[in-house]
């Protein structure tokens, strides 16, 4: 439920004082007597009895008008989004080298795949009106999400994904990019982005890296690229009876060369993160640099209360007057 105007409920926290002061300046109704004490004992139990009830009645008469005045209403809004027209994959590398934990965070270290689903969780919720879909890739290339305007079950199947989600013992770049192709080449959009992150280098799959960018540029398909990781060598955990005991260095081979022409050859740009400042960075620039307008109408139903309050507090001040004249007519 809500309220068209909410400030009139503050006139409620006046009829407690209204009651009191009501309280104190009333007096007994004035009847003839002969003898006031023939009547004495009558008045009160009229008064306290009688005269309270109807009272009662007539303050929750009077809040129940407040509550009219103050237009309750239930709703039931629709929200028709026109999409701005940009429509993003985003593909995300599952390998096994992603396990390495060479980001820092508030003095914690981060492996490399938590990082990346944390900047690209804050990258989503920052284009609410931008159709994003996610490929994952490692040895092999899945749609984890297709192209959506529903960013909540977008960030569940992101918060879903892991190391060995799928196959991990390679990378298949080319065939990410393919597969995130696949899903904009057909799409009449403003703008179609890829962005891929990923840690290595093209050592699997079936289609080469730069081939796939040749078919993002024949489409329209603009890709940034991202190299997640430090140079020449990370951090990778070591486990024993599945707790971990400490680290391995072990070399960094992120094909910078190829992850540079992909981008050039789309009109896109390459970055390296190698700490998470300049990852957070990265997101936050291209979400600058693409950027357009967005056309959102709302429509909200509403059911309006009003009548039936008004009603009801009718019905109340006509049962207190009748009320009313009744005890009246049958005072002695």
């Amino acid at each position: 439920m809500a309220f068209a105007h909410p400030c009139f409920l503050l006139l409620l926290l006046l009829l407690p004082l209204l009651a009191w002061l009501k309280g104190k300046r009333g007096s007994p109704p004035a009847f003839l007597y002969s003898s006031v004490k023939l009547v004495e004992g009558l008045t009160r139990a009229r008064r306290s009895r009688a005269g309270n009830f109807l009272a009662a009645l007539r303050w929750l008469t009077l809040a129940i008008f407040i509550f009219a005045l103050a237009q309750p209403r239930l709703s039931k809004s629709t929200t028709e989004v026109k999409a701005s027209g940009i429509d993003i994959v985003c593909a995300l590398d599952l390998s096994g080298s992603m396990i390495s934990e060479d980001f820092v965070v508030n003095g914690e270290r981060v492996n490399r795949v938590n990082m990346a689903k944390s900047v690209l969780k804050d990258f989503i919720d920052k284009r609410p009106n931008d159709r994003i879909g996610l490929v994952v890739f490692a040895a092999q290339a899945f749609i984890a999400t297709p192209l959506t305007l529903d960013h909540d079950y977008l960030q569940e199947n992101l918060a879903r994904l892991e190391i060995g989600t799928i196959n991990s013992d390679a990378t298949a770049i080319g065939d990410a990019l393919t597969t995130a192709v696949n899903r904009l080449r057909d799409l009449k959009a403003k703008s179609k982005i890829i962005i891929l992150a990923t840690d290595g280098q093209n050592n699997s799959g079936k289609i080469q890296p730069l081939v796939a960018a040749d078919a993002a540029a024949a489409f329209g398909v603009k890709i940034y690229t991202v190299g997640i990781g430090e140079q020449g060598s990370a951090p990778m955990p070591v486990f024993m009876g599945g707790q971990k005991v400490g680290y391995q260095n072990v070399p960094v081979d992120v094909d910078e060369e190829t992850l540079q022409k992909i981008a050039d050859k789309t009109g896109g740009k390459y970055y390296r993160a190698d700490n998470a400042e300049k990852f957070q960075k990265i997101y936050a620039e291209i979400d600058r640099l693409e950027k357009t307008e967005a056309t959102i109408s709302k429509y909200t139903e509403f059911k309006e209360l009003f009548p039936w309050l008004v009603l009801a507090g009718l019905a109340l001040l006509l049962v207190e007057i009748a009320l009313g004249q009744t005890i009246f007519r049958r005072l002695p």
